[in-house]
């Protein structure tokens, strides 16, 4: 589990999904607030933060330090976006924090088959500005720069964030075997450069999927009152 930790000069603040801050110094001054009104609120609704943002302002005389925390395991992403042509796509739920001068929008999916089956649905979140910004994805993070032409196919839910350059499709995995028993689902993700590619290994839906079925089977060996014994006898006598 990583952490961002910000030095922040006198006057200087940061912006930060609400509920991330770990811990912040004396005299810096926390302020929440809808980030530019109530449409912008909503915007941020639709891409799956909260309705609010807060502002870390340093207002000491000297340098003050602010840190977030990734909400699951993972790992955090820093984008310079002003090296990135100031403007980074990324799923929903990725924004961690950023400078302040850097807003939050919607985009959506210029293809219908991505929309319909790219596991984001149509809305993915656009980050645009010229300071930093930093991103959370589960697992491990792999970094791919996509030249001209050169196309990936990629798990809808591991693709974590793209420049704009990268043309986003989804397409059937082909084959009655491969969609029935591949166990990748029926479509993948196609990216086509030129641009930057990051993927993360554990979505965080299928970090979720584990755990409810951990638990879903926990929950039945208490409720048979012997553990994983009562499983077991359900298996034997066919009661599942």
């Amino acid at each position: 589990m990583q952490i961002v930790e910000i030095e922040l000069d006198p006057g200087e603040g940061v912006r930060a999904e609400v509920g991330a801050m770990m811990y912040m110094e004396n005299a810096i001054e926390m302020q929440t607030s809808t980030g530019g009104g109530v449409f912008q609120g909503f915007k941020r609704i639709f891409t799956g933060e909260n309705f609010f943002i807060t502002t870390f302002l340093q207002n000491g005389s000297g340098k003050g330090h602010v840190a977030f925390g990734a909400p699951y395991p993972g790992k955090i992403i820093p984008l310079h976006l002003d090296q990135l042509g100031g403007s980074f796509l990324c799923q929903k739920d990725a924004f961690l924090c950023s400078a302040k001068g850097i807003e939050i929008e919607i985009a959506f999916t210029k293809k219908i088959g991505a929309g319909l089956f790219g596991g984001e649905g149509f809305i993915l979140q656009k980050l645009t500005g010229d300071g930093m910004a930093f991103l959370h994805a589960g697992g491990t993070i792999i970094k791919k720069e996509l030249r001209e032409g050169e196309s990936l196919k990629v798990d809808t839910g591991c693709l974590a964030a793209f420049s704009p350059t990268v043309d986003y499709d989804i397409k059937f995995v082909g084959g009655f075997k491969n969609a029935l028993f591949g166990g990748e689902g029926l479509f993948l993700a196609n990216l086509t450069g030129p641009g930057l590619v990051y993927l993360q290994s554990l979505p965080f839906s299928r970090l979720a999927d584990r755990v409810f079925a951990a638990a879903k089977w926990q929950q039945k060996g208490e409720n048979k009152g012997v553990g994983g014994l009562g499983i077991l006898g359900d298996f034997i006598s066919g009661d599942k």
